[in-house]
């Protein structure tokens, strides 16, 4: 039978992913669409399927390897070649985030995004581990978290049985180079840990891959960025009227019109204004890259965490379809059925919590990103109009910004534009 060979899809603008895991051996039996080998992107892993159903004959790339799209992983002997479908979008099975907001991209330094990164570090992930541990007695497990925490297992002396390598011996080996490590920077010190279990009973639970992915991504978004927080107050009683009659129909029509739909729009607004909260740092740290498109991420709350989907060209789209198209992102991020293509791009952020509760808070910017928008509950408030008091509907926004590039003076523009946009709902509509 012929032999097919296997290649990356599309898998975004990403490039140089690592292979984290073979799914296959040469000699098995596979069908369409079952999972061949799984990269390790910031934001997900991704599953590269089976175009066609045959015989693994061989396998060309190892753990540890660096794929792009295009690379031949696998070669396949199927009876029907001739007919195999064009391989599939890699399946996500954990994608990553940003509630306040997780991983869109890199962060600063070295690691800005130029739009064609060509390393490991220039995608936001460690620098990989040994590409495999031949000869080192450890489940795949604890291969799996030494890569994640960039440890050799093959310096690291086991505690299990037959000299198993444990978890444990992962983790006192990295605290163990932690404690060693110079204050100040990606040197600061850890907590020590503590024996919980000595003042009562405590239960310890993994984190979700999702969470172990967005968690690095935000602490080097934290610990790059000078953040800044300007809040301000939008009066949207007369918004919120006609944000209800439009969504009285289009609950008819199967989908819903939230408030999110505006603040896509608003957001749109201002930066075509403020076009500095539309770009990124360059890579050298001297130049300013200003984008002329308008793609926003909305951090969707999914079972596993929140997932930052990218709304595209949010500046062609009116209200009805936009409103459409969060009802499907959101749907697509709690089924898990996303490609790398639906959460890369964005320019700009929003984080709601708006159905949750909350008077404010501090939105973690989504590097390379120099600026995101966090809304809490509206809550109606006594406002004076010049003769009297009335009650209004008003919103809390919390702009959080890059200091390096946007002073003071600018965020407080452009949050006040942003509440002036929002308390007028024809400037929405122009």
């Amino acid at each position: 039978m012929p032999a097919t060979e296997v290649k990356v899809p599309d898998i975004g603008d990403y490039k140089n992913v690592p292979v984290i895991e073979i799914l296959v051996k040469p000699g098995d039996l596979v069908k369409a669409d079952d999972p061949l080998v799984a990269l390790e992107s910031d934001k997900a892993t991704m599953e590269v399927p089976s175009p066609a159903g045959g015989k693994v004959v061989a396998i060309l790339v190892k753990i540890g390897d660096k794929v792009s799209e295009g690379t031949t992983i696998v070669t396949l002997d199927s009876a029907d070649t001739a007919k195999a479908a064009p391989p599939a979008k890699p399946a996500i099975s954990a994608p990553a985030l940003a509630a306040s907001p997780p991983a869109a991209a890199t962060a600063s330094g070295s690691e800005a995004n130029t739009g064609q990164p060509s390393t490991r570090s220039s995608m936001g992930l460690p620098p990989p581990g040994p590409e495999d541990f031949g000869g080192v007695h450890a489940s795949p497990a604890v291969r799996r978290l030494a890569r994640e925490l960039e440890v050799d297992l093959r310096k690291i002396p086991g505690t299990g049985e037959k000299g198993r390598v444990s978890k444990e011996d992962v983790k006192r080996a990295v605290a163990g180079k932690a404690t060693a490590a110079p204050a100040g920077g990606f040197g600061i010190p850890e907590i020590p840990a503590q024996d919980f279990s000595k003042f009562g009973p405590i239960e310890e639970k993994p984190l979700s891959r999702l969470k172990k992915l967005s968690g690095p991504h935000l602490h080097r978004a934290w610990l790059n960025i000078p953040h800044v927080t300007h809040t301000d107050e939008a009066d949207i009683t007369e918004l919120e009227d006609y944000r209800k009659s439009l969504d009285k129909i289009a609950k008819d029509k199967g989908y819903r019109v939230t408030l999110l739909s505006f603040l896509l729009k608003a957001s749109v607004a201002c930066l075509k204004e403020f076009p500095t909260f539309n770009a990124s740092l360059g890579p050298t740290k001297d130049t300013l890259i200003l984008k002329k498109y308008y793609n926003i991420g909305v951090a969707v709350d999914t079972p596993d965490g929140l997932v930052v989907p990218v709304i595209k060209d949010v500046n062609a789209k009116g209200i009805l379809e936009l409103s459409k198209e969060l009802g499907d992102a959101s749907q697509k991020m709690r089924d898990g059925k996303i490609t790398p293509a639906d959460i890369s791009g964005a320019t700009f952020s929003i984080s709601s919590l708006g159905g949750i509760g909350g008077t404010s808070f501090t939105p973690i910017v989504n590097a390379p990103e120099l600026a995101i928008l966090g809304v809490v509950r509206s809550e109606m408030k006594p406002r004076w109009n010049g003769t009297e008091f009335k009650p209004r509907l008003m919103l809390p926004l919390c702009v959080s910004y890059d200091h390096r590039i946007i002073d003071g003076a600018l965020a407080a523009r452009f949050t006040r534009r942003m509440a002036d946009i929002l308390g007028d709902v024809r400037e929405l509509v122009l």
